[in-house]
């Protein structure tokens, strides 16, 4: 299908983060083919389909680099509770009940929340990946999905398993898949439930492969201490040590980082995914993202799961990533509009092996664009487009989504998926797991 995109505000979200007024986008199938006001070459192009772009904003589509999309089953459940008791007492017994279907209709909710509040790409670490992979292939989202290639067991005399056959063979059954929407990375849930064979293994995996690592960092003092305690060193340290670092690496969160690991997260290329929203409501701290951007560390922006957060709305990220920073150090200058906005499209993409084709509104990119609706009270007048977007405009502002140059909404109606049965579906499934 080709799409013209007519008289429409743009964020290119490249270098300069331009703002182009009053132009066009033409679409051919699924890649930006032309953006400009040329008569001649407007009137060449053939649309199938014409949006009005009056009184909207066109911007590339969000990217969370960080969550566990089927959690939305357990969303407000186990709340207020630091991360270890959170984790072990109420969310691994629950996850341990979970069904490949109702892993099918968790990610399906997940995905239909990303799409109505703005996220074209996400970043997945869960469980039952063929069937996320499926979900991501029939709603028409682009994802990095990662799958272990170490089991975690936690026996006295197993700690994880190895299961790397499971993990190729993932790989080559979903990689590059999609027309190209599903990029595939090797998981290592983190250092503390996994062991020295496990990481190494797994980070030899990806360098055979030709592929990266998503792994938890340092997201609570504990992790650091108990890393130390059973290595000897802070779980950045092992990664260094075991050969993680030597692929692009996915590393969420990264708030209890020493000053020695912004240098090797810098010096290894490491992308991190900050999740300021989870950090906050499980009490871990609050990453230096600051020094990361002063470093030339690539930042990007993640929501982590529903049941930690408690939604997926990237706008609602970007918004509070660029609040807390500033308040905290008493600095109204760090951490700017611009460089969220960036955090959460281009050097998204960039993290997560999508970085020559998405993330800019550029013509030669792939058409993962999203429309927003400028004409609203609570963001009206719009002196700064790149501003309003960071502080003043709601996942629910999102009018239309494009992935792959497909309408996934259009209007704020899903085209791909059946919400009111996804809801109920999702109703049903945590009522049953959670009364169990």
């Amino acid at each position: 299908m080709n799409i013209l995109i007519k008289n429409i505000d743009v964020v290119t979200c490249d270098e300069s983060c331009k703002v182009v007024k009053n132009t066009n986008i033409a679409i051919k199938e699924n890649t930006i083919y032309y953006i400009g006001t040329d008569e001649e070459k407007l009137r060449e192009f053939k649309a199938d389909n014409v949006i009005d772009g009056r009184n909207k904003l066109a911007m590339p589509g969000l990217i969370n680099t960080h969550t566990h999309t089927a959690m939305t089953i357990m969303r407000n459940y186990g709340n207020d509770l630091p991360l270890e008791e959170w984790l072990f007492n109420k969310i691994l017994p629950v996850e341990a009940k979970l069904t490949e279907e109702d892993i099918y209709w968790g990610t399906m909710l997940g995905i239909a929340e990303m799409i109505k509040t703005g996220t074209t790409t996400f970043t997945d670490m869960y469980y039952q990946m063929d069937t996320v992979a499926k979900v991501v292939e029939d709603t028409g989202m682009r994802a990095n999905l990662c799958r272990n290639a170490f089991k975690f067991i936690g026996n006295e005399d197993e700690m994880v398993r190895n299961q790397i056959p499971v993990c190729v063979e993932y790989f080559k059954n979903w990689h590059n898949k999609a027309n190209g929407r599903i990029k595939v990375y090797v998981e290592i849930h983190s250092v503390y439930l996994c062991d020295e064979v496990g990481l190494t293994e797994s980070a030899k995996l990806a360098k055979e492969l030709g592929t990266g690592i998503h792994i938890h960092l340092l997201e609570t003092f504990k992790e650091r201490e108990d890393g130390i305690k059973r290595y000897g060193m802070n779980p950045a340290e092992v990664c260094l040590k075991t050969g993680v670092f030597d692929v692009p690496v996915i590393a969420a969160h990264c708030v209890h980082l020493t000053d020695s690991d912004f240098d090797i997260l810098k010096e290894k290329g490491v992308s991190v995914a900050h999740n300021p929203t989870s950090n906050l409501k499980l009490g871990s701290g609050i990453a230096n993202v600051p020094l990361m951007l002063k470093k030339g560390i690539n930042v990007a922006l993640g929501t982590d799961g529903a049941s930690s957060n408690n939604n997926l709305d990237m706008f609602e990220e970007m918004h509070i990533a660029a609040l807390i920073h500033k308040g905290v150090n008493m600095q109204p200058t760090l951490v700017t509009a611009e460089e969220v906005l960036k955090m959460a499209t281009v050097n998204g993409a960039k993290a997560i092996g999508f970085g020559n084709e998405v993330g800019q509104i550029k013509e030669g990119y792939k058409a993962d664009i999203i429309l927003i609706d400028m004409d609203k009270p609570h963001i009206v007048p719009v002196n700064d487009y790149i501003s309003a977007l960071v502080y003043c405009v709601q996942g629910s502002d999102v009018d239309t989504v494009i992935v792959d140059g497909n309408i996934l909404m259009e209007n704020r109606v899903l085209k791909t998926i059946d919400e009111e049965k996804v809801k109920s579906k999702v109703k049903e499934i945590s009522k049953k797991i959670l009364e169990k």
